[in-house]
């Protein structure tokens, strides 16, 4: 699942990870995760931080506190090093962009299988 608020970067990465195999999920905003997540749990997550309606981490921290889905892999990025905040929050990886797209096939593998 990718949840980010750009239209230009969720395009570009929803066309990228489907040509690698993926099956992509969107959540434009903060509060539409959960109920997207109870609908079709995903394996990985990519979490933009600056959302239209929520810092990035506190969906997060929301997702960390649900049992079902507290152990997702979840990639967290930012234009800004927010590594410390991101990863305190219960990321598991966190980028700072720009980042290369070409490399989120196999960071996201990794983190499934781990």
């Amino acid at each position: 699942m990718i949840v980010d608020d750009d239209h230009t970067t969720v395009a570009l990465l929803e066309m990228l990870l489907e040509l690698d195999g993926f099956t992509v999920l969107i959540a434009r905003r903060g509060a539409d995760v959960l109920p997207k997540m109870a609908e079709d749990k995903p394996d990985v997550m990519m979490i933009d931080y600056h959302l239209t309606d929520v810092d990035g981490v506190e969906v997060i921290r929301d997702i960390r506190a649900h049992a079902d889905f507290k152990d997702i892999p979840i990639v967290m990025a930012s234009g800004m090093d927010m590594s410390h905040e991101a990863m305190e929050a219960g990321a598991n990886e966190f980028l700072i962009k720009p980042f290369e797209p070409g490399d989120l096939p196999e960071l996201f593998n990794r983190l499934i299988s781990e």
